[in-house]
């Protein structure tokens, strides 16, 4: 059954803008009194009233009495969300002073939820992670990116996955696993990084792929995690058997971003000790840049260079880094607002982040704007214009609504 739905204040489809370089607010097409034309939930064109009851004399009408601004739903390309226990001790500690690396090498940090969920049975991650799940997608989120990460062996690994692919099936948002393993070397392998990396390319990411639990591959690349020269193996291992590959990098040193783009990673996340070098070659790839700003506020520290990456001529997506350690947040819209503040960036580069932009990020076509043929996902503001929703940094809420 068609569906005609408005009218809406203000529309942002978010189309014709480009997946790379800055974006002004002046290139957003901004339709008032707009209507969405629609048909199993998905949208098949938008415009006037007028023309669209002409052209389909039979759809139904759902009218819309409130002022409302209306976006795509956003998507969130890098979350940790399928996890058990929390880190409240590391936070504190953090606020006391105590260094990220202080603290894992004290017992905390990754360990320590990598314990809690280990412990925790596959039933228990499914319900913990569609309650996550759900307060992002009353918040806007439709997409949700969820990392394994936290098993950190083939059995556990293999639970956290088979909970993702669980929970997808519970929550109204769209859940894309990626297999984490090469998280940090696990403190019970009798082995050294390499030797891990290669233990977990031949017996975990076959059966992965065997399931059908994952389609994409991470590792971090950091002093406290992998070396460089340890990473590009296993993303070759992983390219091999036909993965998206994607890498945790320059989070506390440079490195990673060099082996990301030499290696095609599909996306690069973090960047916060980014330097031009790596901003240049960054934006002259086809790797999407990803800034998580909800690291940065939980660990104290600046936050990715977005507007340098932007000028280079980058494409930037925003992701929430969702996770117990350091972004316990969890709020998208806040964070991305935030970010936008302190890097100077635009309305357009902020909504484009966290919209089609990321879905390049893990390769989605057609998600993450009002084209036709996209998900109609709608998010709705009460607002009369689309500049109260970064001006109010996430304390204005939307209502969700399939057209």
């Amino acid at each position: 059954m068609k569906k005609l739905t408005g009218p809406f204040t203000q529309m942002l489809p978010l189309t014709g803008l480009s997946m790379k370089g800055p974006l002004k607010d002046s290139q957003l097409q901004v339709i008032k009194n707009g209507w969405i034309l629609s048909n199993n939930g998905r949208i098949i064109t938008i415009g006037t009233l007028e023309r669209l009851r002409r052209d389909h004399p039979s759809a139904q009408i759902e009218e819309i009495a409130d002022e409302r601004v209306v976006l795509p739903g956003f998507i969130d390309c890098h979350t940790h969300i399928c996890f058990a226990g929390n880190r409240m001790n590391d936070y504190a500690l953090r606020s006391a002073g105590k260094s990220y690396t202080e603290i894992a090498l004290a017992g905390g940090g990754i360990w320590d939820t990598v314990t809690a969920t280990r412990e925790a049975s596959e039933e228990t991650l499914t319900k913990l992670l569609v309650k996550r799940s759900e307060r992002h997608f009353s918040e806007g989120v439709t997409i949700i990116e969820v990392k394994s990460g936290y098993g950190l062996s083939v059995e556990q690994e293999l639970k956290q996955l088979r909970a993702i692919k669980a929970a997808s099936y519970l929550t109204k948002a769209v859940l894309v696993p990626t297999c984490l393993a090469a998280h940090i070397k696990p403190k019970d392998f009798d082995g050294n990084q390499g030797e891990y990396l290669e233990f977990i390319g031949k017996e975990l990411l076959p059966v992965i792929k065997k399931e059908g639990l994952a389609k994409r591959v991470d590792i971090f690349i950091d002093d406290n995690a992998f070396k460089p020269e340890r990473a590009v193996q296993y993303l070759e291992k992983a390219k091999s058997l036909e993965f998206d590959i994607t890498v945790h990098a320059d989070q506390f040193s440079t490195g990673g971003s060099e082996v990301a783009v030499e290696a095609g990673a599909v996306s690069v996340d973090h960047l916060e000790a980014t330097k031009d070098r790596d901003i240049k070659m960054i934006a002259n790839s086809n790797t999407v840049a990803v800034a998580l700003p909800g690291a940065s506020l939980g660990l104290g520290m600046g936050y990715a260079p977005a507007r340098k990456l932007l000028n280079a001529g980058a494409c930037l997506a925003i992701a929430s880094d969702w996770n117990p350690g350091s972004a316990p947040m969890g709020d998208l819209l806040m964070q991305a607002a935030i970010l936008g503040a302190a890097e100077k960036l635009s309305a357009a580069e902020v909504f484009a982040g966290l919209t089609f932009r990321a879905a390049q990020a893990l390769r989605l076509e057609n998600r993450g704007t009002l084209a036709t043929g996209a998900p109609a996902n709608l998010q709705l503001y009460p607002a009369s214009d689309y500049r109260e929703i970064l001006y109010n940094q996430g304390k204005l809420k939307p209502v969700m609504k399939m057209a």
